[in-house]
């Protein structure tokens, strides 16, 4: 199973369009995760329209529209994997611990917010990514997405595509 992770596209405010290598990826996974801070409902609809699956949650930037089509937290059984999407984690320091006491029996939680990049795993197993942001790099030198695979239980070929800085 091909999973696409992404979080943060803040359309129209940071682009006024995804990343073209971004759809192109939404049209090979068989999930698209979005970790939320859409901030327009014409992405959620674009991102619905190309997903065979799209698993999203809402972010702080996301209004009231976005929210009440959205969770705050979703979940799925993946290839096998138990994975939990939510924006926000809190502050980095502490994180692994915090989440995997805030997320039980989660395999796998992607999250977004800070638009850093981020895979760890916490004691327990918890395995913790962030996509980043492929339309607002902040501080990063590049804006990002991640690919991967899920299946019979493993996350396989886990891959932050860094995509070219926009003039």
């Amino acid at each position: 199973m091909k999973l696409l992770l992404t979080s943060d596209t803040h359309v129209p405010a940071r682009a006024r369009l995804l990343p073209e290598a971004l759809l192109s990826a939404v049209d090979a996974a068989d999930v698209v995760i979005h970790a939320g801070d859409w901030t327009d409902e014409p992405t959620l609809d674009l991102l619905k329209a190309r997903s065979r699956r799209l698993l999203a949650v809402y972010g702080n930037n996301d209004g009231p529209g976005l929210r009440r089509r959205l969770p705050e937290i979703a979940r799925a059984e993946l290839g096998g994997l138990r994975f939990a999407v939510v924006h926000e984690t809190g502050p980095a320091a502490g994180r692994e611990r915090r989440c995997a006491t805030r997320f039980p029996g989660t395999d796998v939680l992607v999250f977004g917010h800070s638009h850093i990049p981020w895979d760890t795993t916490a004691p327990g197993g918890l395995r913790l990514l962030n996509p980043g942001s492929p339309t607002d790099r902040r501080r990063q030198p590049h804006h990002t997405f991640m690919t991967l695979s899920a299946l019979d239980g493993t996350l396989r070929d886990v891959e932050l595509h860094r995509l070219p800085v926009r003039s």
